[in-house]
């Protein structure tokens, strides 16, 4: 036989024993849908920096996330080395850049809060501590899942994701679409009802309560969260196609297999504040459990009516979680996920300043979301007020997820956001649930080590004036001066609070 073919046998053999590889192993979800060929992306990946040196754009130009914040995100999933060597290669002297001071004393790190955040960081805030619900609880996590909902991701991602959230012992926001199993498998639930009331309508669309506790009977909800609007599409409902509408999606929503669902843009249980406020009563003296609502930001006389309501009769959401306009785990029209709802630093001060006016500041819980997934991001939100932070598609890095924007396409090519069977059984569940646990863990573990550098217990006593951000001009100012804040519900009262809640 001619040498050429024995090395076309060599070489076809090799080529079969990679794919045959690349089908079995289960930690890349690109080599089990595309064998071989997905060899190339890791190639690319590999040698990119030295092309990026010359060519391209560099580690800080890619949107809506930096090649090196998702190089931060997959290396500390992964458990691998997450530091950067030979300095920052950021623009240290571009408006807004954030430098964090920290102290000449740092804390050393005491056993009382879990100071490698291992297994938990705790919020500073009981929720459900101002209207003494029944089911009221200090959530064991700062960090917690966002919501997603079960259509929007795959079933092996949902289920990742909440098997990660009982690894790093937080909580995992259902989204909208109804309870699946895919969501029992162990980590504790926040139970979302958007606009279509996903389980928890009758027939004919219309809200139930019937619905609603037969969805989280045996179920380790927490809490029910009712969502107003979202940042990637505030003021706009969703529609699911009648596709992707198979028998699973049907069972955890409650609408027909098969049939196009839509969700309307507003809630039809009510039309005011004070409707509002009445449904969230109802809802948490039907189930015992803390309710709290979600939304963009975008007119402003709403929150101060809801601040006014609540302070009058002592009722209404046990928390409040405001996504930024920069928010984006949902599809949406171009003009509505740029230019709908204000971005989370401009818009959460908006709904905090409400609150504060009324006294409601101490004891309401706040949940910020909308790229607060990182340190910077997240420390600076906490300075402003924020109790708890939400991470959703960096919860979907961490799954596998590689920034290809095919999320409205159903052609995800690594299984995250799509429910294509093909595409879905390159996902291993098992795996990427420690990859989600490890984020969260790496998340919370560095908000911890920047809080004790600037020389405070916990992430949530970082002050504003410990924050310096560039100005236009090129100047330092401090957080309190640069960010639209009002330096006065920032107090040592507020503090003092905050200390004795942690050490409750």
């Amino acid at each position: 036989m001619p040498w050429w073919l024995w090395v076309l046998v060599i070489v076809g053999g090799a080529l079969v024993l990679l794919a045959v590889y690349d089908l079995s192993q289960k930690k890349h979800a690109i080599l089990r849908n595309f064998p071989i060929v997905g060899h190339l992306r890791y190639l690319l990946e590999k040698i990119g920096p030295e092309l990026r040196q010359y060519i391209v754009t560099d580690n800080d130009e890619e949107r809506p996330f930096s090649r090196d914040q998702r190089r931060w995100v997959y290396s500390s999933a992964k458990g691998a080395n997450p530091y950067f060597g030979f300095g920052t290669d950021n623009r240290t002297d571009a408006v807004g850049y954030p430098i964090f001071r920290h102290s000449a004393f740092p804390i050393v790190p005491t056993d009382r809060l879990v100071d490698d955040a291992h297994d938990a960081l705790p919020g500073a805030k009981v929720i459900g501590a101002r209207t003494a619900r029944p089911g009221a609880f200090r959530p064991a996590s700062i960090v917690n899942i966002s919501a997603m909902s079960f259509g929007s991701l795959s079933g092996p991602a949902i289920e990742a994701l909440n098997r990660g959230a009982a690894l790093a012992n937080c909580t995992h926001n259902t989204g909208e679409g109804g309870i699946s199993d895919h969501h029992r498998q162990g980590g504790d639930l926040v139970f979302q009802i958007g606009t279509g009331l996903f389980g928890a309508r009758d027939d004919a669309g219309r809200f139930s309560m019937e619905a609603l506790l037969d969805s989280i009977a045996n179920t380790p909800v927490r809490a029910i969260e009712i969502k107003l609007s979202q940042g990637a599409k505030p003021g706009l409902g969703g529609v699911l196609p009648a596709e992707k509408v198979t028998k699973e999606i049907s069972a955890a929503r409650g609408v027909p297999v098969g049939v196009t669902v839509r969700s309307p843009s507003r809630h039809a249980s009510f039309d005011d504040v004070v409707g509002l406020v009445d449904f969230v009563e109802t809802i948490a003296e039907a189930t015992g459990l803390p309710v709290g609502i979600k939304s963009a930001v975008g007119d402003p006389l709403f929150w101060s009516d809801l601040a006014r309501v609540m302070a009058q009769d002592g009722r209404g959401p046990d928390f409040i979680a405001v996504d930024g306009g920069e928010g984006g785990t949902g599809a949406a029209p171009l003009v509505f996920s740029d230019h709908v709802a204000l971005p989370f630093r401009d818009g959460f001060p908006v709904v905090f300043d409400a609150f504060a006016q009324r006294g409601l500041h101490h004891d309401t819980v706040f949940v910020g979301a909308g790229k607060l997934g990182f340190v910077p991001d997240a420390a600076i939100a906490l300075a402003m007020g924020v109790d708890l932070i939400a991470v959703g598609r960096e919860a979907m890095l961490a799954v596998g997820c590689i920034q290809a924007q095919k999320c409205h396409t159903g052609h995800c090519p690594t299984g995250v956001a799509t429910q294509q069977r093909r595409l879905v059984r390159g996902l291993d569940p098992t795996d990427k649930a420690n990859r989600t646990a490890g984020y969260i863990r790496s998340l919370r573990r560095d908000l911890l080590s920047l809080s004790h550098a600037m020389g405070v217990e916990h992430p949530s006593l970082i002050r504003l004036d410990q924050i310096a951000l560039r100005s236009a001009d090129g100047a330092m100012v401090d957080g309190d001066e640069a960010l639209p804040v009002n330096p006065r519900w920032f107090d040592d009262d507020r503090r003092d609070r905050l200390v004795a809640n942690l050490s409750a």
